[in-house]
């Protein structure tokens, strides 16, 4: 399909955007963040301060820099001390660019300068509003990223904390609205579901993760005790899993599955003898997850709920 010819307005916007960020980090200061250094030869002692060792070409094609231009920044550095130039065991034609350790000393400070510079931009924000912003900038960066074979940043999965509660009700109502159409009923059930989570939270038999990357949200899970659905009794040794969610631009990365394995390890670590789950039978990508992972389906139902006729499923995984 061919990519629309962007009008002046969106131009305009991409522009002002630019402008309004160059602004925000600095980037017009003859020197960056108060250091003798601009915004290139910063960029060129980050990248040499994060690798082992590093060719002149390599930082060329990785950072889109002229070749000549790049020369005359490295002599420059060179000639400060800053920069060191070794042959490539491999092959001695090449040389090899690392920083020396005038050249360490002398980043540290840039860079602690840079993490209090983003740490005082985001601090102005609530935890909501700093999701939202990363979650933005890692769109972008998605978006306009033209490298190819690059490895996407790994997902780490943490305990839940204040206000995650919160952004997984926020995010099951307007992805399910937007992906299968659900109504503001959906986000009703999960936020009690969630609301139950936190008043009868026990970390001794109840987990709920967070999947993060870059810092971002993108994707949770949460292991609870199983309980009748109409005494609310607590169902001996049994565990439920619930909230499973994995944002769109996370998915194919194989964190429904990590997450779904996750439960499974709290549930035999903590003693339960099986887990049991609910879900629609349109939710073809759950399904998929919970089959792969030992899942079975053990009965169904039809209802109509959150505005659309179901076929609702209980899966059960028994556990050694």
């Amino acid at each position: 399909m061919t990519s629309p010819t962007p009008d002046d307005a969106r131009i305009d916007a991409a522009r002002r955007f630019a402008r309004f960020y160059t602004r925000h980090i600095g980037a017009l200061h003859e020197g960056l963040l108060e250091s003798p250094f601009t915004l290139t030869e910063s960029r060129l002692l980050w990248e040499l301060a994060h690798r082992e060792h590093c060719s002149a070409a390599t930082l060329a094609r990785e950072l889109d820099l002229d070749a000549g231009y790049l020369s005359r920044l490295l002599r420059g550095l060179k000639e400060r001390g800053l920069v060191r130039s070794t042959r490539s065991a491999q092959d001695a034609r090449i040389a090899e660019l690392s920083l020396s350790a005038a050249g360490r000393r002398a980043f540290a400070p840039l860079e602690q300068r840079s993490r209090t510079q983003m740490q005082a931009l985001l601090a102005r924000l609530d935890d909501g509003q700093q999701q939202q912003v990363l979650r933005s900038m890692a769109q972008i960066e998605r978006a306009l990223d033209d490298s190819e074979g690059r490895a996407p940043p790994a997902c780490v999965l943490r305990a839940h904390r204040p206000g995650d509660i919160g952004w997984i009700i926020a995010r099951h109502g307007a992805l399910y609205a937007q992906e299968y159409g659900y109504d503001s009923r959906f986000e009703a059930m999960v936020a009690r579901i969630g609301a139950d989570f936190l008043e009868r939270f026990d970390p001794a038999r109840e987990a709920c993760w967070i999947a993060e990357r870059n810092g971002v949200n993108v994707g949770c899970v949460a292991l609870v005790q199983a309980r009748d659905d109409i005494s609310g009794a607590v169902i001996e040794a049994t565990a439920q899993l619930r909230l499973l969610l994995v944002e769109p631009a996370a998915r194919g990365l194989g964190l429904g599955e990590r997450l779904t394995a996750e439960c499974e390890r709290f549930a035999r670590d903590k003693g339960y003898r099986r887990i049991v789950l609910w879900t629609n039978a349109s939710l073809a990508a759950a399904r998929g997850i919970y089959r792969k992972a030992g899942y079975r389906l053990t009965g169904s139902e039809s209802h109509r709920s959150f505005g659309l006729d179901q076929v609702g499923e209980t899966w059960e995984m028994t556990l050694a």
